[in-house]
């Protein structure tokens, strides 16, 4: 999973298109992430203690993780990640235009560490 929660990221496909915004939670089994702002749908409620209002509610639903690309922080623009093997072993994502670090994803494995 190359998405995680925090993330900014661009939407490139759907009806909110080229929104860049930040992944406020990722559902790894569904393969899908909810984004701030993006993808909102009306919820009616009924009149009720919590509600006292009623109305219509606008919240964000998910998307599927496969209309998201990771934004890089240090060319600005969305692209497509790769998973490389540090020195000490651990996981990182990088760019795959600019080869830039985009974070640890996994702590470091002994198998994997360098010699």
């Amino acid at each position: 999973m190359r998405i995680r929660a925090g993330d900014l990221v661009e939407v490139i496909a759907g009806t909110d298109r080229g929104v860049r915004a930040k992944v406020l939670r990722v559902d790894r089994r569904a393969g899908s992430a909810v984004v701030e702002g993006v993808n909102r749908a009306y919820k009616h409620v009924r009149r009720s203690q919590k509600h006292p209002q009623g109305g219509r509610l606008s919240k964000e639903m998910p998307l599927s993780l496969s209309n998201l690309l990771l934004v890089c922080p240090s060319c600005k623009r969305a692209v497509r990640t790769g998973v490389r093997y540090t020195d000490d072993g651990s996981k990182q994502r990088h760019c795959k235009k600019c080869g830039a670090e985009m974070g640890r994803i996994a702590p470091p494995k002994t198998r994997h560490a360098g010699p």
